[in-house]
């Protein structure tokens, strides 16, 4: 299946749920769904606001946003993240600081405790 083909059908899975509480939207560039004045342009646009999950069609293009997000940006970045699996894992990148080691155990924490009903968000 082709990439475009999953977002879209992504997409219509979210549409079908009346449980999301979430805005969302299928293919877009990055700067529309980041900048305001580039949503504008597109008035058929789910997003209110900017969009804080990005999903990246490929490892490497998302290592590339990433290197750039962290270094150019100077944002925080947390991931990749792994979830379903039957146990909680993270895995810190390489050259991780003790911050990003201290984000990935909370996080795997948090899973261990969502899995036994006991988080709290």
């Amino acid at each position: 299946m082709e990439r475009s083909e999953k977002i879209r059908e992504a997409v219509s899975i979210l549409d079908r749920r009346e449980d999301i509480d979430f805005e969302y939207e299928g293919e877009m560039n990055v700067d529309v769904a980041l900048h305001p004045n580039m949503r504008e342009l597109y008035p058929f646009s789910r997003l209110s606001e900017q969009a804080n999950v990005l999903v990246m069609p490929a490892l490497h293009s998302a290592s590339i946003a990433t290197s750039l997000l962290t270094t150019a940006g100077g944002a925080t970045v947390i991931g990749p993240v792994f979830t379903g699996l039957a146990k909680a894992i993270q895995i810190a990148p390489l050259g991780g600081t003790v911050s990003d080691i201290v984000s990935y155990a909370t996080l795997a924490a948090f899973q261990v405790a969502e899995a036994k009903g006991e988080a709290k968000a």
